[in-house]
């Protein structure tokens, strides 16, 4: 099952200085989140001109937000990252699935993109009532990220699209893939074990199964422009934390397991891409039950 929630501190003191220090970090994060926006709209003169130049702006700008984010959990709150797995190339286009615990998961990427000279390539799969969300959703409008509205018959030519403008402007990028749907409950797991019961697939114990369709249209859609797909699994420590927690600095220790898969050992079939992702979340579920025992990633996931 999902690992419980990350529990508040014991101690009056430790949770007052965790809400005045999360309440600073807010009212920075979001103050500059706002001033961006504003910026953002006024780089829309720059487009007329030149969509590049707009584009390279939009991307300047997410590096300069979304490391912020990444060096305030390092640096302020001194969150200490332990990575396994394989080891990926330095501003590699890829595609990036990932299991989805909390929003926190959005920050631990923030931190393996910087490091890996990605943090202002993220592409991510959002919902569609975002874009009307200041901040965040604003930002994202301006930065070519698909805004979907979870039915694939509606989805598909503007995905489709927004495909074409990455490949027609050759833009770098990681395209972020919480394939899951949506953040993992007891009850969804439990509903997603007994979709597998039926389909006669693998039930999983810790992650959902995963919604295929937005990753093969990716992979057949990309490819010539993606060199890998990353298989990320995230593994928190004495629980999982909220965002609002994570921007408090509770979160002092997060594990990040890293899976590299080149572009040209996936499959083209779409049934088989299909097929090759849901293998991908079954050694999640491994992972991560020995995660859960052990307190780390194994180094080989065996049969």
């Amino acid at each position: 099952m999902p690992l419980n929630p990350l529990p508040e501190p014991d101690s009056r003191l430790a949770r007052f200085k965790g809400f005045v220090s999360g309440s600073i970090a807010f009212a920075l994060l979001f103050s500059t989140l706002i001033a961006f926006n504003v910026l953002q709209t006024a780089s829309l003169v720059i487009k007329i001109f030149s969509p590049w130049a707009f584009r390279r702006v939009n991307q300047r700008m997410a590096r300069i937000w979304w490391g912020l984010c990444a060096l305030g959990a390092e640096k302020v709150y001194g969150t200490k990252w332990i990575m396994s797995g394989d080891e990926v190339p330095m501003r590699e286009n890829a595609i990036v699935v990932l299991n989805h615990q909390e929003m926190a998961d959005i920050t631990v990427i923030f931190s393996f993109a910087r490091a890996k000279g990605r943090v202002g390539d993220l592409k991510w799969f959002v919902k569609d009532v975002l874009k009307y969300v200041p901040g965040v959703g604003w930002g994202m409008l301006f930065l070519d990220c698909p805004f979907i509205k979870r039915d694939w018959t509606a989805d598909k030519d503007y995905i489709h699209n927004v495909f074409h403008n990455i490949l027609d402007y050759d833009v770098p990028l990681w395209l972020m893939t919480f394939a899951e749907g949506t953040r993992v409950r007891p009850e969804k797991i439990a509903r997603s074990r007994e979709y597998a019961e039926k389909q006669g697939m693998k039930p999983l114990e810790h992650v959902l199964v995963p919604r295929t369709k937005g990753f093969v249209a990716s992979v057949q859609s990309l490819r010539g422009h993606v060199d890998a797909v990353y298989d990320l699994t995230i593994g928190y420590v004495g629980g999982v934390p909220t965002l609002w927690q994570w921007t408090k600095g509770y979160v002092r220790k997060v594990h990040l397991d890293v899976r590299r898969y080149a572009m040209e050992t996936l499959p083209e079939d779409g049934e088989a891409l299909s097929d090759w992702l849901v293998k991908r979340f079954e050694e999640k579920d491994r992972l991560l039950d020995s995660f859960y025992s052990s307190g780390v990633f194994p180094a080989n996931l065996g049969a």
